[in-house]
Parts: structure tokens; sequence; C-alpha cells
């Protein structure tokens, strides 16, 4: 074969080559454009149906809180998770004292709870460190630190987190003010702090907090304004629900809503906060302050296995169910009481709420609010 020749058919064959390979790659990028096409479909229409979910705002604080918004984020964007600010131990209580900001670490889990992707973000903002000054440290308290430091408000910092991470929703300190719960025991003696109150819980007269007008942020009385519905819990009753109550105007706000008003009853009782007090005992206490009980009661009744039931019973603990004569004491002062298989055991080892299914309960609580 002569030099013209093997020209011609060596272009020819790299032409033909070329062009399956061409054609191959084109195709290929359809199918990538295709299946790019149909997943931001699928996107925009679940960012449509989440944008347009009911106003929820959800009150507390602690891993109770954080647990239920991981749940109603696949429900609704439109949530507000008010938190309190009374935490005094770890590295929040440390941070508090050292750097006079208010306790991050509360807020942290429920930013984390509500970002589009948590577990990677759980891993990085939870990681905490094991040496050194930083030891006890979680990285998350430690950018909220920065971030306050940057802004020169705790406000603005957590609004600031809220932004970066793209969360579901917004999560709230319930005030800006350097609160501190108190408290008075049955025989008289002063409590100050919120590990004086978990360690009396059971003993307790009175709580109250101070200053007691501090002010909710005007966020937290938007967000109570314009909601749909209102989440207590779950939670800690003394040093994660009861101190976002314990603001008169929050209270004064919260009496005078026109929405329902859920309460989520804990599991279990809490070593020494709660020990011994049934649901109805935690009920008394939010209507102390509300001055009526909450319009829905959400109650466990999935049965919590023997092995865990032990284990917890070593520290104080006990699973709280509501007897039926407790359910028509709490159904006469205008309660409804919704039970469901709210319990699920967490990585084998922890009892925690299944945030799923108080969601779906709590959608179901608002399409029928909405019907009325």
């Amino acid at each position: 074969m002569n030099g013209a020749l093997f020209f011609l058919v060596f272009t020819a064959a790299f032409a033909a080559g070329g062009a399956s390979v061409y054609f191959a790659s084109s195709k290929r990028l359809r199918l990538r454009r295709a299946k790019h096409s149909r997943s931001s479909i699928i996107t925009n229409a679940m960012e449509y149906r989440l944008s347009m979910g009911p106003r929820i705002v959800a009150i507390g604080g602690g891993t109770g809180l954080s647990t239920l918004l991981g749940g109603l984020k696949g429900f609704t964007r439109n949530i507000t998770a008010v938190v309190a600010v009374t935490d005094e131990g770890g590295s929040s209580g440390r941070l508090r004292q050292e750097w006079g900001m208010l306790p991050p670490g509360d807020i942290r889990n429920c930013i984390v709870a509500l970002a589009e992707n948590d577990s990677s973000l759980n891993s990085l903002l939870n990681f905490r460190f094991d040496r050194g000054e930083l030891k006890g440290h979680s990285l998350g308290n430690l950018i909220l630190l920065a971030t306050t430091e940057m802004m020169g408000d705790f406000q603005r910092a957590v609004e600031e987190l809220n932004k970066m991470l793209a969360i579901r929703g917004q999560v709230l300190p319930v005030t800006t003010e350097n609160v501190v719960l108190k408290g008075e025991t049955k025989d008289g003696e002063r409590l100050t702090g919120e590990l004086e109150i978990s360690d009396h819980g059971r003993e307790l007269a009175k709580l109250w907090i101070e200053p007691s007008d501090a002010e909710p942020l005007d966020a937290v009385k938007r967000a109570l304004s314009e909601a749909e519905v209102i989440v207590l819990g779950p939670g800690s009753l003394f040093t994660s629900v009861m101190p976002n109550l314990l603001l008169t105007e929050m209270a004064a706000l919260l009496r005078d809503v026109k929405v329902p008003i859920i309460y989520i009853a804990n599991l279990m009782t809490q070593p020494k906060e709660t020990e011994g007090m049934n649901i109805v005992a935690h009920v008394d206490w939010i209507a102390s302050i509300l001055g009526a009980v909450p319009d829905y009661i959400l109650a466990n009744q999935s049965a919590i296995p023997e092995e865990f039931v032990t284990r917890y019973a070593s520290i104080g603990a006990e699973p709280l169910y509501l007897s039926a004569k407790e359910e028509e004491y709490l159904e006469s002062l205008g309660s409804e009481i919704i039970y469901g298989d709210y319990c699920e055991i967490k990585n084998g080892k922890y009892l925690r709420h299944n945030a799923k299914h108080l969601s779906e309960t709590i959608m179901e609580i608002v399409r029928g609010n909405r019907k009325n």
C-alpha cells in the first residue's frame, strides 16, 4: 500500500472511529442531561412542596427537640425552633463562664438537625476535642463562638449559621438576655441554675426565671403570630421546655394564640429531675404557666423492650404511659390524647422518639385544623 492510499485508509478509519466515539460520548452526554433534568424536576417539586408546608414553631431544647426537627424537615421548610438558653453544663457552660456568651450547644444541635445533609454535618460540628485546652469543646460550639465574636451579637451569629448551612427553617434562642433558672423546693430550699434544678426537680414547688421580664426575640414573637401549630417538647421538663415558657411575655403570647398547642410527652422519666412524676404531673406544670392544658398530648403506646426498661431503671428512669384514669382526667380538662408508636431504639443503645411518626401525627393535626 503506497503512502497516499495508506493515509486515506487511516484517515477514513480514524474518522469512523472518531465518529463512533463522538456519537457514544454524545449519547452519554444526552443521558446525563436527561437524568440531571429529571433530578432537577424532582428536586424542584420537592422544594415547592416543602415551601408550601405548614408554619410550625417547636419549643424546647436538648436532644428531644433536635430529634423532632429531623423528622419535621421532611414535611415543611417553615419551621422555627425556639431554644432555651439556660444550659450551663459541659462545653456550653464553660463558654458561658469564660466568654460570657449564651450557651450554644442546643442551638448547634437544632441547626444540624435542620440542615439538608445532617449526617456529614453531624460528624463535623459535633466533633469533640479530647485533649489540651480545647478538651470537651465541640467544633460547632467554637464556630458559634467565633461567629459571635465577629458579629458582636449572638443572635446575628445564629442567624448567620442558619444561612451558611441553608437549613430548612430557622433556629432561634428564645431570648438573648442572660437569664438564670431559679427554683424553690417544698422544704423552702432555694435553687439556682439548671444543674441544681435538674438535681432537685421532683422536690420543686416553684420555678421561675431571672430576670422574669427578659424579652423574647422579635423573630420569636413573629413566628408565634404566624404559626399554624405550636409544639412543646419533647425534652427535659424543667430544663428544656419550661425555661422558654417562664418568660412573662412568652407565656402571655402562648396564652393568646388561636392555633393548636401540642405537648409531646417524654418516653421516660428523667433521673432526679422528673423521677416519680407521671405525664399528668408534667402537664400540670405546663398548665400552671399557660393557664390551660395543651390542646393535644402525644403519648407513646409502643412497648419498650424489657432490657431497656431494666437498664434505664438502674439509673432511676421508668417508662411514661398514660393510664385510663389519667387519660380521662386530661380529657376532662380539654386535652385530646393521641397515642402512637413514638418510641424507637437508636444505635442499639438509646431510647429516642420516632421523629417520623411524631411528624406524621403533627401534620394530621394541621390538616384537620385547616379544614375547620
